[in-house]
């Protein structure tokens, strides 16, 4: 279990964004959950309860919200070094590193993502992934559709999970070739 952590918030086109961290062995920031809300107490119980936090400080600032803010500034690359720590399964465990990898821009499907994760048959697995992540944004489960193109779920809302895919759409790197 960690001892302590902290937390801050962030305005985001979205809407409010919090982040829980705690220090990693070499003191880097490490997100412990993430999501779009104002109130912590809505992202502890998302964290596994062997990471859950004692104690949970507020701070003014947190370094992980520059890359927040790059992100939504049109960086979105930005995301991509931060440091998570999730705990579950072998396969969630797993799911969730498969899904830093999923290119912004690009998004794909729940069938597709069960592929690339190496289990094209764990359709409902690797939904259940993007269901369970806590780390939302860094570990982007938002850039998972139906099969039909549909949005399918977001824990923050159909509505933020739109905003990120367009906001990716906008920026995404144009592929030549």
């Amino acid at each position: 279990m960690t001892t302590t952590a902290r937390h801050a918030t962030v305005a985001t086109p979205p809407g409010p964004f919090t982040v829980v961290v705690t220090q990693d062995a070499d003191g880097r920031d490490t997100v412990l959950a993430s999501g779009w809300t104002d109130d912590v107490s809505v992202l502890l119980p998302v964290i596994h309860r062997s990471l859950r936090p004692a104690w949970v400080e507020s701070a003014d600032r947190l370094p992980v919200l520059g890359a927040v803010e790059e992100f939504f500034a049109g960086d979105l690359g930005a995301i991509d070094d931060v440091v998570v720590r999730q705990r579950s399964g072998p396969f969630l465990e797993d799911a969730w590193e498969v899904l830093r990898t999923v290119p912004a821009g690009q998004p794909d499907t729940y069938a597709a993502f069960a592929a690339r994760c190496g289990r094209p048959a764990a359709v409902r697995a690797a939904a259940n992934a993007c269901a369970r992540n806590a780390a939302a944004l860094f570990v982007p489960c938002h850039r998972v559709l139906g099969s039909d193109g549909g949005l399918g779920g977001f824990r923050w809302g159909t509505a933020v999970k739109r905003r990120l895919l367009d906001h990716e759409a906008r920026h995404a790197p144009v592929a030549v070739g």
